[in-house]
């Protein structure tokens, strides 16, 4: 375990790096440290990242040890990234316990190795981003859960505890709520251990230990931000389906690293080890009084366990490809990775007897597991070592790409941590320069060409202390944390910016970064000089008309007081009452048509001849 995490260690810090998404979380570290509240831009409740775990860890961290931002995330995700092969690996050596009695036995690294040879595993442990928190959250499951099963007398505790792990998951990532919501399943229809209280007593404490947090966090969500889920899943349209691009997706990480052959090989041993044990035990199981007794045994068994786990993550598996993926090469499919890995992260190897001689060595309890375990260290020395997706320097047909090696080269440093060392990314410097040049301040909108910004100025009088400055840009990581907060930065995908988010998805548009709003919504909506020669001049003054038209449609408007109105009570609970109408909403992106959709009238329409 020592090598295997050593291993790991090194391999992640070599590639160790934040990520522009990283710097997103950041973002919201700072308004919360500020007191500005959980949000990307103070005075706009949005809920910019997907695991709100994540950015609440980061802050409490950042908090009580005062440290730089970027380098209390790049610690955490290391370490977490770091603890969760521990408890992959613990929890898969009390999975074959069993099989470690009657003879000396080597439980030797199998599972883990194949997922940390990987190098998007090595990627994405130090990313900023909350893939470390996510296969942390899966590994200490499995030794909870195995923990609660092996247990001969069953323990209240460990069935608390393993319960309010696994509520958990909502928080996580809101996807992870297939695993956790199994778990807990599984946990509320097993034995309840022998205590005062009574068995159905117990399962309520179950519930209410395994939604406190997901529930509690759930309504204040939707009364805060007026949405049921993070408005990334907005942006991103989770519920959307593109299988074609999902299963592209799937096979750049299966494919160039020859995946699916560890897989196979580690789930047939590990399917001969257990089926040579069922043989032994089978007299034992012919004689079960009642189906259902055997079914609520069956349920605190280690198979069970397993069956949470590996079946869970097939699930995860299906729903990315039907969603498309992602842009990241391997990032959305590594905790997916983690949990197939996980039964077989160490495997049994029998050696034999003293004195039994050659044909002790050559018995297949020791042959098997051995050579597939010698096969497993041969394929990882070849995938540590293969660049399986050459899409850094630029972005393929695909969409899909290297993300680290994609921001090395484009950032000119071979580990970008810092924010500033983003400053040399195309456009960052230049950013910084127009918002020192417009102290009246403006909204910053890059060229069509993405090589100059222009600044579209806000409209006199000009306030005391200016008018503020808006950026207007994809990456929105990179830009807010080379900025102070009072620097309102938004998107055309969504991520920050409701608004974009709520537009339709583009049938055609890259995974992941499929919606992109005009900038003449932008032009209105923070209220800066709409006519030329001031506007931008690739903006259009009859466009930016029908926005003006086109926002003052009330369901916009109300979308727009859910999270840009002062929070009262009356508000929260209008926002609770609302959010998943909010979540469903949708407008056109082209002026012109969302008009027609809201039934208003277009101002720029030729008035009718008259009779």
């Amino acid at each position: 375990m020592i090598v295997t995490v050593a291993l790991f260690g090194i391999g992640a810090w070599q590639r160790r790096w934040i990520a522009d998404d990283g710097l997103i979380v950041l973002r919201t570290v700072r308004n919360l440290l500020a007191g500005n509240g959980p949000v990307f831009n103070a005075g706009e409740r949005v809920e910019t990242n997907t695991s709100a775990a994540w950015t609440y860890v980061i802050w409490f961290f950042s908090w009580i040890s005062n440290a730089r931002l970027e380098y209390v995330g790049l610690t955490v995700a290391l370490t977490l990234s770091l603890l969760a092969i521990v408890f992959a690996m613990v929890g898969s050596a009390r999975l074959w316990r069993p099989f470690t009695t009657g003879a000396p036995t080597l439980l030797l690294p199998a599972g883990a190795l194949v997922y940390i040879a990987v190098p998007p595993a090595r990627d994405y442990a130090t990313s900023g981003l909350e893939n470390c928190l996510v296969i942390f959250w899966l590994g200490v499951l499995w030794w909870l859960l195995l923990r609660w099963s092996q247990d001969e007398k069953p323990r209240l505790a460990n069935l608390l505890v393993a319960g309010f792990w696994a509520g958990l998951c909502w928080v996580i990532r809101p996807e992870m709520t297939v695993i956790g919501g199994l778990a807990l399943v599984v946990l509320f229809f097993s034995p309840m251990p022998r205590t005062r209280l009574r068995p159905m007593l117990i399962r309520a404490l179950l519930v209410v230990v395994g939604g406190a947090v997901s529930v509690g966090y759930q309504i204040w969500r939707m009364g805060y931000y007026g949405l049921p889920y993070p408005n990334t899943a907005v942006a991103k349209e989770a519920g959307g389906a593109k299988w074609g691009q999902g299963l592209k997706y799937l096979w750049d990480l299966v494919g160039p690293y020859y995946l699916w052959i560890p897989l196979l090989v580690l789930i047939v041993v590990a399917a001969v080890l257990i089926r040579s044990r069922r043989g032994g035990a089978a007299a034992e199981t012919t004689g079960e009084a009642r189906r259902s007794a055997r079914v609520q045994q069956w349920l605190r068994s280690p198979a069970a366990v397993v069956t949470v786990l590996v079946g869970g993550g097939l699930l995860l598996v299906v729903f990315n490809m039907r969603v498309g993926g992602d842009f990241m090469h391997g990032r959305m499919l590594l905790p997916q990775l983690f949990c197939l890995m996980l039964p077989v992260s160490v495997l049994p190897v029998r050696l034999p007897a003293r004195g039994a001689g050659r044909s002790g060595w050559l018995r297949w309890s020791f042959a098997v597991p051995a050579l597939a375990w010698v096969g497993t260290i041969g394929w990882a020395l070849f995938a540590a070592n293969t660049t399986a997706n050459t899409s850094g320097g630029q972005i393929s047909a695909s969409g899909i790409v290297d993300e680290r090696v994609y921001y090395v080269l484009n950032s000119g440093h071979d580990h970008p941590v810092l924010a500033e060392d983003y400053l040399d990314y195309p456009r960052m410097r230049a950013m910084l320069q127009d918002i020192a040049a417009t102290p009246n301040g403006g909204l910053l909108i890059n060229s069509p060409s993405f090589m100059m910004w222009y600044v579209a100025p806000p409209p006199l009088p000009i306030p005391p202390g200016g008018y503020g400055h808006t950026v207007y840009f994809l990456n929105l990581g990179m830009t807010s944390m080379n900025v102070p907060l009072s620097v309102r930065v938004i998107d055309q995908e969504g991520l920050a910016y409701p608004l974009a988010a709520h537009t339709d998805r583009l049938a055609d548009g890259r995974i992941g970064h499929d919606k992109n709003l005009y900038p003449d919504w932008v032009i209105v909506d923070t209220g800066m000089v709409d006519q030329h020669p001031w506007m931008p001049w690739f903006l259009d003054q009859r466009w930016v008309q029908q926005a003006r038209t086109a926002l003052s449609c009330p369901a916009t408007q109300d979308l727009l007081a859910s999270y840009r109105a002062p929070l009262t009570w009356d508000r929260f609970k209008h926002n609770i009452i609302q959010s998943l109408h909010f979540a469903k909403y949708r407008i056109d992106r082209v002026p012109k048509y969302e008009i027609q959709r809201c039934h208003l009238v277009d101002p720029t329409a030729p008035l009718p001849a008259p009779n």
